[in-house]
């Protein structure tokens, strides 16, 4: 694991949360301590005549089975608070707060009319407190007035489901753009008294951003950045609380001939989506996860921070099918991006095509997935000839190049291509290319600055644009890509150095 960067003491994060506190208005008075313990409630004989039922909670993209009872139930749902170290990114960490240990937290499923005693329990090991607001309660702050829990402790309140629908729930603790921007998020689905129409298949799909002190891709522990909260500019933003959650052997899955329906949210604090599930159409949508209007035949659906959608499509032909916000860079560069596996007979009338090519899908396609189960096959060898064996240097310049290449198919292949010999007339080879191997810096400033205007590799003239990626990528990420190209197809030559980028970047400013 690598050395924790610039994690507030926790002394100073709890200072900031009382502070928070205090400054909050009453509209969110959940934040300001826990109200007073009323005992429990007296119920009417006819709720306590209800059977008793044990919410099942599962972690997404799981969801609980259906509800096939046909009357209201008293259901006990269990919802533990966890504060855990996870994976945001290959090579990066983050603390998220969680409930029941995912992000997002468990998915909970009741019925409309049902009376739930629910339990929220904060466990010993976390650093702050925390409660919860389910926008499927009527009452104030949606049950987070009565559920302000201090770590080692556990609240209970009671309320009925009025409205059926599919509602997201979040933590209300100020600072509230931090509890939720740090994880603190899910759903909740009230099932009409008719219940739900059947389907074969039923995910669990929320979006959310992470507001990193590091730039995307920058590894080790990261922290939360109020500032970049503040200013909406999250590095991360993702599906189901990380980058590849849902993508290749963690793809969610169907058959040809199969409907299914995924329940989607965004948990925020601040980014709406623009949901799509390329290559599909949504037979049915529930707008905002309402329950009186379905809309058909929709591409893509707008999802509001803290809001919620239902969509529901039959799958008429195998292949997979990409889920994506379409505010396309969220998907493409900051990770909001999943799978949908069909497996099944072929339809050539229906589609006749191949599948997605790999290429489209940048460092998450095949051949990057493929590339960072190598670079973790190097790392753990790199270990262990770390205490015997000198092929250390060798091992740092292959773990580099395996980093390396899963930057170039994130941002170069689409111009010099998988087999790094360009496009024709367009786009230059790096393969064998007497400009690129001949000035190690000039390779670097090209990839800070970019390039445009004619150049000559390989005694063929070309006369295109390259643009900037200063801003884009990090002096580690720089080394470990050119690592690559100056290693890969045939070219040889030395591991570039993060300290070598960072000269070249300080000498152009």
């Amino acid at each position: 694991m690598n050395t924790p960067r610039n994690i507030l003491p926790v002394f100073v994060l709890a200072t900031l949360v009382l502070v928070a506190a205090l400054l909050t208005t009453t509209v969110i008075k959940a934040a300001e301590g826990p109200a007073d313990a009323k005992g429990p409630v007296v119920l009417p004989l006819d709720v306590l005549n209800l059977p008793v039922e044990q919410a099942i909670l599962t972690a997404p993209p799981r969801v609980p089975p259906p509800i096939n009872r046909k009357y209201p139930a008293r259901v006990v749902v269990n919802l533990e608070v966890r504060e855990v170290v996870g994976r945001l990114a290959d090579g990066v960490e983050y603390t998220f707060w969680t409930y029941g240990g995912s992000v997002p937290g468990s998915f909970i499923r009741i019925r409309e009319g049902d009376v739930v005693e629910f339990h929220l329990n904060n466990h010993p090991s976390s650093k702050l407190p925390h409660n919860i607001d389910l926008h499927a309660v009527t009452g104030p702050g949606g049950g987070a007035t009565s559920t302000f829990t201090a770590p080692g402790h556990s609240s209970q309140f009671t309320f009925q489901a009025l409205n059926p629908g599919l509602y997201v729930y979040h933590c209300a603790t100020a600072p509230v753009p931090m509890h939720v921007g740090n994880g603190m998020y899910g759903l909740i689905l009230v099932e009409p008294k008719g219940g739900m129409p059947k389907v074969d298949k039923e995910y669990y799909v929320m979006q959310g951003e992470f507001y990193t002190t590091g730039k995307y891709g920058e590894e080790g522990l990261q922290s939360f950045d109020m500032a970049k909260a503040i200013d909406e500019r999250p590095p991360y933003i993702v599906f189901n609380g990380s980058v590849g959650s849902l993508v290749g052997d963690k793809a969610i899955t169907a058959n040809v001939g199969e409907h299914v329906r995924l329940y989607f949210g965004v948990g925020g604090p601040n980014v709406t989506s623009s949901f799509h599930v390329i290559g599909e159409i949504f037979d049915k949508v529930w707008p905002e996860g309402g329950t009186k209007w379905i809309q058909e035949n929709v591409q893509t659906t707008l999802v509001p921070s803290g809001g919620a959608t239902l969509v529901e499509f039959k799958v008429d032909v195998p292949g997979t099918f990409i889920l994506v916000d379409h505010s396309l860079t969220r998907a493409f560069n900051k990770g909001a991006l999943g799978m949908l596996k069909v497996a099944g007979a072929e339809n050539r009338v229906i589609y006749s095509g191949k599948e997605i090519d790999a290429i489209y899908l940048g460092a998450q396609a095949e051949a990057g997935s493929e590339s960072a189960k190598r670079e973790a096959e190097l790392q753990e060898l790199f270990t262990i000839e770390l205490k015997t064996n000198p092929r250390i240097a060798g091992l740092t310049k292959e773990i580099r190049a395996e980093k390396g290449k899963q930057v170039y198919m994130g941002l170069c292949v689409s111009c010099h291509q998988v087999d790094g010999k360009g496009l024709p007339a367009v786009f230059p080879p790096l393969a064998a290319s007497d400009y690129m191997l001949a000035d190690r810096d000039r390779a670097i400033r090209t990839i800070l600055q970019g390039l445009s205007g004619p150049i000559t590799v390989n005694g063929v003239a070309f006369n295109s644009v390259m643009p900037p990626l200063e801003a884009v990528l990090t002096d580690t990420q720089i080394a470990d890509v050119l690592t690559y190209v100056f290693n890969a197809w045939g070219n040889q030559g030395d591991a570039f150095t993060t300290d070598q980028v960072k000269a070249i970047r300080t000498q152009i400013h």
